[in-house]
């Protein structure tokens, strides 16, 4: 064992932490971009109009059955060879978003479905139009059903930066890669990878399960909705309990 650990990591201190903020930064943007146009694909399967809907399931379908490595290699090389040229983090976060973007428009969909249409119903009694129904009333029921699928898929993105490997993306399975090369310890190198991905995603991992806690719970998230709450309890604080108000009535009338 003392043989394993002498890879000087001083000097490579640097460049790990460049790789983990690339890390990062094809996380959150490929993150960001699946979420939004997931959502749009599952508006989409939900629409009335039937071209739209056959649209939708045939992306949704395609990218479900297609490797993420082979999507990498097509926007990476394969645009390239028909002229379109992407530079590397382009290319690696336009493989994530359409590959994950099929899973969430799934994710979104069910959820968006799962909640029953007698809300919709009642949204619609009290005069609200179609946006209005969707964005107060659904769309906070879908986002708790949501939930656990989207932090499933967060942690599964992140894991997956490690592929653009194969399209030399600077990330921390690149930046392994490169140690290995000079120092020729591949086991040690790799352990030492494998523990900051670690680090990096039980702990995402654990503040996803707590968020979704909380949700479920009914404990609000934005200051907006925390000083609506405090409000509410400070005005049911002051108003006087229903039976005192009702013994004095009985006083009155007597």
């Amino acid at each position: 064992m003392s043989d394993l650990f002498q890879v000087p990591w001083s000097d490579y201190r640097p460049d790990l932490l460049d790789a983990l903020w690339r890390t990062l930064s094809y996380t959150v943007v490929s993150f960001v971009g699946a979420v939004l146009l997931g959502l749009a694909v599952a508006l989409l399967r939900l629409s009335r109009a039937w071209p739209l809907r056959a649209v939708a399931a045939v992306y949704t379908e395609l990218f479900k059955n297609i490797p993420l490595l082979a999507i990498i290699f097509l926007a990476y090389f394969g645009l390239a060879s028909a002229g379109i040229r992407l530079d590397v983090f382009t290319a690696g976060c336009l493989s994530l978003v359409v590959f994950y973007a099929a899973y969430l428009s799934e994710i979104f969909r069910s959820a968006i479905s799962g909640v029953h249409t007698g809300q919709t119903e009642a949204g619609q009694a009290l005069g609200l139009g179609r946006a209005g129904i969707f964005r107060h009333i659904v769309l906070p029921q879908a986002v708790r059903q949501a939930l656990p699928g989207t932090n499933t898929m967060l942690v599964d993105l992140l894991k997956s930066t490690s592929l653009l490997v194969t399209v030399s993306a600077a990330e921390l399975m690149s930046e392994g890669r490169l140690i290995t090369s000079a120092t020729f310890r591949a086991l040690e190198v790799y352990l030492v990878i494998s523990a900051i991905y670690f680090a990096l995603c039980y702990p995402l991992s654990q503040l996803l399960l707590l968020l979704e806690r909380k949700v479920r719970a009914g404990v609000p998230l934005s200051p907006w909705r925390r000083r609506r709450l405090r409000a509410a309890r400070a005005l049911l604080a002051q108003d006087p309990p229903a039976t005192a108000v009702s013994a004095d009535v009985k006083a009155g009338a007597v």
